[in-house]
């Protein structure tokens, strides 16, 4: 058994090629922790806090979902606020706390990181394996509406419900300070961000971006994806739109600026990031980097 359970730390491929290995691994592995238990995967020390690794029986997708954390060193009793990561395409909960060297700013500035994976994991729907931009590490952080996506792909409703529901009944392992949550992102989980926030702004006390795909239904990555999860009419895609639901927002609102960093040198800016379709509004802050990429060398920078 304790072969099985640190082998599955690598990840989903690796489990499967345990499951194949071990009849005896393959059924300790396929019983799923109760609603709201966490499994520790992986635990490291880093400026002092801590990079956890977590997995749990998600209800809202019907799998287990794993996230990755980072608990800066605190006193007992002590809460901090919490920083919401969403990931990109192809990305899983790994990529923000191994390339985008943030630990050392969150741990000084005493910020709990939680980083989700980017969709559900472990079914073979249509279409689910067949291209990075679509189904596998690509759920682009809506509700879907299509047969077989629907039961699956709510990572919405994960995002807003169940991760906060988990994280917060924990509060030994991740002691965060009460309403003192916010949510960001890169790419396509910018595109998450920017529309959590926007429909959930009582929730999150800010929001920023790095790379955002602003403006979906006029993208080739949107135009995929929204055909594949929510179908072909278009009226419910414009919900899932970050640059049509900040139109529709009360921007003189917010409590604090929205923030969009966007480096000049995207090989995406065109044709999917579309950065200029956002509001002109004194609380949009959009960001033009000189020089920089859509890669994680960006975000660390």
């Amino acid at each position: 058994i304790s072969f099985g359970v640190s082998s599955v730390l690598v990840g989903t491929h690796c489990r499967r090629a345990v499951l194949q290995q071990s009849t005896v691994v393959s059924r300790a592995l396929s019983v799923s922790p109760p609603l709201n238990t966490l499994v520790k995967k992986a635990s490291n020390k880093c400026y002092e806090g801590t990079i956890g690794q977590f997995t749990h029986a998600s209800d809202a997708l019907g799998c287990d979902m794993t996230f990755s954390t980072f608990v800066p060193s605190h006193e007992k009793g002590e809460t901090m606020p919490v920083l919401y990561w969403l990931s990109g395409l192809t990305c899983d909960d790994t990529n923000f706390m191994m390339k985008a060297g943030a630990q050392r700013y969150l741990a000084e500035n005493k910020i709990i990181a939680v980083c989700p994976d980017t969709s559900p994991r472990g079914f073979d729907l249509p279409g689910e394996h067949d291209a990075y931009d679509f189904g596998s590490a690509a759920g682009f952080y809506l509700n879907a509406s299509t047969p077989g996506y629907k039961d699956h792909y709510n990572m919405y409703n994960y995002i807003t419900e169940e991760l906060p529901q988990v994280i917060n009944s924990h509060p030994d392992a991740f002691p965060v300070m009460e309403n003192m949550s916010s949510i960001f992102g890169h790419s396509m989980g910018g595109l998450g961000a920017l529309n959590i926030f926007f429909k959930n702004t009582n929730k999150f006390r800010s929001v920023s971006a790095f790379a955002p795909i602003c403006n979906p239904t006029q993208c080739p990555w949107g135009e995929k994806a929204f055909s594949g999860y929510l179908g072909d009419e278009t009226e419910q895609w414009k919900e899932w739109d970050p640059s049509m639901n900040m139109r529709k927002a009360n921007l003189d609102a917010l409590s604090h600026p929205v923030l969009v960093t966007q480096g000049d040198k995207d090989n995406f800016l065109d044709e999917q990031l579309r950065p200029w379709t956002l509001p002109e509004h004194k609380q949009v802050q959009l960001e033009m980097q000189p020089g920089y990429d859509h890669s994680y060398y960006f975000i660390a920078s």
